[in-house]
């Protein structure tokens, strides 16, 4: 907590999907969010939707000047989620490498980059917190990118969390899967 008062929270890919859905559930416990995403209009309706004191950023993962100036323009925070990520679909023998490429940037190097700049501006008891996949764990055809790209945030979690939790900082990922809801 941000010296007893309201803690912030970054949400990175908030403008729609489980990033909005993390950006509802935590100002509806009181949290200060940042709905932040690549999608600038997307952002500012979402945290026009969420009405004062929540604000709008604009961010790209891959981009690490981006990542960087979000967080000095924010300051210390309190929690941070990122939720940035895709997927392309196709065979191994058929994906071209830039397309396998993109997957890995955004959910794997990105996620790199918000956790290098995110750690340096968590406060002690904050978290840090990643969307991964159940991919992540279980392969599955044609989705040779994403499924590296999971497994391979699993392994920077665990990382992270030895090198932030030291400072107080818990890291986690969660793996969601498929939705049966309709």
């Amino acid at each position: 907590m941000s010296n007893g008062s309201q803690r912030i929270a970054v949400v990175i890919g908030a403008a729609s999907g489980i990033g909005w859905a993390t950006a509802q559930a935590l100002a509806s416990q009181g949290d200060r969010v940042i709905v932040a995403d690549r999608n600038a209009g997307g952002a500012q309706a979402r945290a026009a939707e969420l009405g004062e004191p929540h604000t709008a950023a604009t961010v790209d993962v891959t981009d690490e000047d981006l990542v960087q100036r979000l967080f000095e323009e924010t300051g210390q925070v309190d929690v941070v989620v990122n939720c940035a990520g895709f997927s392309n679909v196709g065979l191994i023998t058929d994906m071209p490498v830039d397309q396998f490429r993109d997957v890995i940037d955004v959910c794997l190097t990105g996620a790199f980059i918000v956790a290098k700049h995110a750690g340096r501006n968590l406060r002690p008891g904050g978290a840090l917190v990643s969307i991964s996949s159940l991919n992540g764990r279980q392969p599955a055809a044609g989705m040779s990118a994403y499924c590296a790209a999971k497994a391979g945030l699993s392994m920077l979690t665990q990382v992270a969390a030895l090198e932030l939790g030291p400072r107080g900082i818990r890291v986690n990922a969660l793996a969601p899967g498929l939705s049966t809801r309709r």
